[in-house]
This record gives structure tokens, sequence and C-alpha cells, in this order.
């Protein structure tokens, strides 16, 4: 079986953890009312995992498929199977029992996918797609919802350059190729895709197609979405090729509903996307403002004027003062920092730059040159370290993700801010924002909330979660613009597109998968 990348109880990898220097820890537990040790880790070999339901034959006919190092039931497979990256993962990790998939299925072939698909609708075995295993919603949990078993598909062996057309800017990826793994193929051509999400060095080029993934360069390069020409997806039915031009009049874009469709409809296991040669310059910049109004009213003007940055991120009074902190600065600036990337040939970049600094200056931004926007991108994949490190410390720390228009962006950040301050109020919550991809139209916004941690952690985040979900909902934002929907998300999406919407996926589901088998309890239920 492939090696996973990833810590069973922790994100990433296990040799980048860092402990919290004594100082910090100090800080936090004063700011937190903390008076208790870190949280011993505990071992992976005392956790007891649900008894595997699989019939011996259902094993052998698996790995008759896919060979016969292609079918797992060892403990550290299954274990390491068992969901994602979310605090409440980690946290039920720290519990002696466990649920997990009764199989870990690594298909070496597209072929060998659709037939293990098939085999598991006859026999109706529920079937969980895996990719990199960095769900923050739940969307890779092995539900059973009413079938006896389930297996893990994990699509690590889906790993080639399947083809590369450099004079029309495409590359067909296969879906378990790794972020790195991706960079590394199309760099040996001197080309990128330019997709970097904060779950980049781990998630997958399928997951990223599954759940609609936004980088953290979006900004110059859009979403993964918008980057697919085309995409192959498995289902127990058969296999789906759709996209063969770069825009098309032949009916409804049916791309658009395996695109974010989360292993529900069909297992993807290729995608074409467009790439663009490897940036030879890059140009850093970033400002202050006096506060958040100020500060997304000067993204929206530069951004509906047609500024091109790569990357533009605001983030508010509490995340400044705190990423100061933590970077060890004596004095936190007043107000707001704004970082900004622009990539390209050095003219462009340079003349993108330009445009941005006096766009911004003129309305209110100070100009701090490139340091921070430096430093920013030094350290951007390093925050799930910092979460987990907290998490030993006895602060609950955890994120989430909206979208919604300029006009309501003000109104939606200030009902998710007092939801979780409501939700949390005893435990001394910190609430910080940033704003992140941006369109013409509105932006995203970011939230990282920490507080101290309660008796019962699970139930603490889950009584906060489902307060700023009502809250969202009734203030007109997504319920997710990039995390997807999984579990976590599941109750707002009657809200989010209607009992129509859902009974429009429904019925696509019961033509592509009419045993159900295809990620149960996720997306749509």
């Amino acid at each position: 079986m492939s090696e996973q990348p990833m810590a069973w109880d922790a994100w990433g990898d296990p040799e980048r953890a860092t402990p919290l220097p004594d100082e910090v820890r100090a800080l936090i537990a004063a700011a937190f009312h903390l008076d208790t040790a870190p949280t011993p880790p505990l071992d992976e070999h005392d956790v007891r995992l649900r008894h595997g339901a699989l019939d011996p034959a259902d094993l052998d006919a698996l790995a008759e498929i896919g060979g016969p190092d292609s079918v797992s039931v060892e403990h550290a497979s299954r274990l390491r199977h068992a969901g994602g990256k979310s605090t409440t993962d980690l946290l039920r990790r720290q519990g002696p029992r466990q649920d997990a998939p009764d199989a870990v299925v690594e298909p070496p072939t597209p072929e060998a996918v659709v037939r293990v698909l098939e085999y598991c609708s006859q026999r109706r075995i529920a079937v969980v797609a895996y990719g990199g295993g960095t769900s923050v919603v739940g969307g890779v949990d092995p539900v059973r919802d009413g079938f006896d078993a389930v297996v893990s598909l994990d699509l690590c062996r889906l790993v080639s350059l399947a083809s590369l057309d450099t004079t029309s800017g495409l590359a067909t990826l296969g879906a378990g190729l790794t972020g790195p793994q991706a960079e590394a193929l199309l760099g040996e051509h001197g080309l990128s895709l330019g997709h970097f999400p904060q779950s980049f060095e781990h998630a997958s080029i399928g997951g990223f197609a599954a759940t609609r993934s936004s980088g953290q360069a979006s900004s110059g390069y859009g979403r993964f979405d918008d980057m697919v020409h085309a995409v192959t997806v498995a289902t127990p039915r058969g296999t789906i090729r759709l996209g063969r031009a770069p825009a098309s009049a032949a009916g409804p874009d049916l791309r658009q509903l395996f695109l974010g469709s989360e292993g529900t409809l069909g297992v993807i296991t290729d995608v074409t996307v467009r790439v663009h040669p490897v940036p030879s310059h890059t140009s850093y910049a970033s400002w202050t403002f006096p506060d958040f109004a100020s500060g997304a009213d000067a993204v929206r003007t530069l951004v509906q004027a047609g500024g091109r940055p790569t990357v533009i991120r605001l983030s508010d009074e509490a995340e400044t003062a705190t990423n100061h902190l933590i970077a060890g600065a004596a004095d936190a600036p007043p107000g707001c920092s704004a970082v900004a990337t622009f990539e390209g040939e050095s003219e462009r970049a340079e003349f993108e730059l330009a445009y941005a600094r006096r766009m911004l200056e003129a309305a209110g931004g100070t100009w701090q040159g490139a340091d921070t926007a430096q430093a920013w991108e030094r350290g951007r994949f390093q925050a799930p370290y910092l979460r987990d490190s907290l998490l030993r410390e006895g602060v609950l720390v955890e994120t989430l993700e909206t979208a919604t228009t300029w006009s309501n962006l003000a109104t939606l950040r200030a009902a998710v801010t007092d939801a979780l301050a409501s939700a949390l109020g005893d435990t001394a919550p910190l609430v910080m924002c940033h704003l992140s991809h941006t369109y013409a139209t509105g932006a995203s916004l970011y939230f990282t909330v920490a507080c101290a941690r309660a008796d019962d952690p699970i139930g603490q985040w889950s009584t906060a979660k489902h307060a700023v979900g009502d809250a969202i909902a009734n203030a007109g934002g997504t319920i997710t613009h990039h995390h997807a929907v999984g579990r976590d998300h599941l109750p707002w999406m009657h809200d989010e597109i209607g009992g129509l919407g859902i009974d429009v996926l429904r019925a696509v589901k019961s033509a592509v998968d009419p045993a159900g088998i295809l990620n149960p309890g996720k997306l749509i239920g």
C-alpha cells in the first residue's frame, strides 16, 4: 500500500510540527485563562477501530480487480482514512475508539476505478473517494448511512501527467497527484497550474476539482473550476468524459455537475486544466489601512477598476495584530494589513504593482513595502501546524469561510463575528477575519476563531458552528466558498439551493449511482 503523507492525528508532516515557545505559551494561558497541562498524544496502536464488516469474498474480489497489493485492512491504513483534518476530526482522534472504513482500496488505473464502483454497487458497499485527506467539512468521513460496509477509495496511484498541449496551454493530470507533485511534473516543462490553497502540500488534483477549490492566487489565476477544460468521471454505470472545446453551446455544461460534487455523483479520475508558464518575476507589496471597512473598499475599487494582483488579502485588526505577535514583532501597526503579489514578466508585474499602489494609496492605504507580503508567502502553509500546537495547549482553534457581494460584506462579517462571540462568549473567544478571493461583484471572508477549550470541545464547536451557519444563511452569504459542503454544511443546503435544487441533484445521482453507494451522507444527504 502507498505510504500516507500526513500524521494520523494532526496536520501534515510530523517533522514540521513545532512546539510553542514558552513565552507564547504563557501569553496564551493568560489570554484564555488556561490552567491545564498540554494534552498528551495518543499512540495510534491504542486506538480501537470498528470491526471490519467486509466479507472475505468481497476483499478477494476487490483485490482481483486492482491486484493483491491494492486492498488493505491493516489498522494503520484504515485509521489514516478515518476522516479529514478539521479541528473536530482531530479532537475525535483523541478518543480511544474510532470509526473507520472497512478497507482501503487503491485502484491502479481509471478502468479499475470503474470496476470497483460497479462491484460495490452490485454488492451495496458504500464508497468514499479519498484524495489527500485534507477535508475540513467531513467530506471523507466513512459514513455508512444504511450500508453494511464502506471502503475508502484512495486515488493515490493515479499520478500521471497523461498529456500536455503546450500550444493550447492544457495539461491532463491524474486525480491522485498532490499539488507539489503536479507542480513538479509541469515544472519540467516550464509550466505551472498556479493553484495554491493552504492545503496545497497534501491535497490532490481530484480533490481540488471535486470541491471547487480556490487557491491563494485565485485573484490572478481563478478558482480551480475556472481552470478546468475537461474532466473524466468514473461512475457505477461507466465513464463520463466531458469538455472538448474552450466553450460550447451544446446544452448545459455537465462538467459543472461533477465539479463540486464531492464524490457523490462519481469519482474524478483525471482533469484537463489550463496551465501557464512559470512566472519569471514576482513583485510583493503591503499596505495598512485605518480599519477593515476602508481597506475592503480600497480592494473593491482596485478589482472593479481592472487591477490584476495575483494575490490580494486584507486582514482585519485582530488578525493583523495576531500575525505580528506570532512573527515576534514588538509592536503591531494600528489598523489592518493588506498584502499582495503580482506575477509575470518583470515589466508587467511592476506595472500592475504601480497601478495597485496608486489606487490603494488614493483610497487611504499607507505603503509598507515588500517585507510583510514576502513573510506571508514564506509561512502561508504553516497555519494548520500552529492550530495543532494550540489544540494541545487547551485552545480550541477552527476556521470557516463564506462569500457575498461587496454591498453585503460588512453585514455578513458582523453577523458571523457576533454569532461566534455569542456562542463562545464564556471562553474568551478571539475572532479574526481576512478578505481574499476577490471578484468584481464581491469577495470571500475567511474567519479564524480561538477560545478556551471546554470539557466537551466537539459539542462546544458544534454549537458555535450551527449558530454561524444560521447567521450566514440569514445574512445572505453562501454556506461555503471553497471548503465544500461535506457533512458539516449539509443542514444549510436547502437554504442555499432550495428544495427543487436538491431534487435535481438527487435525480442526477439516481441516474449515475442508482444504488446510492457514492459518498453517502454528504452534499445532498
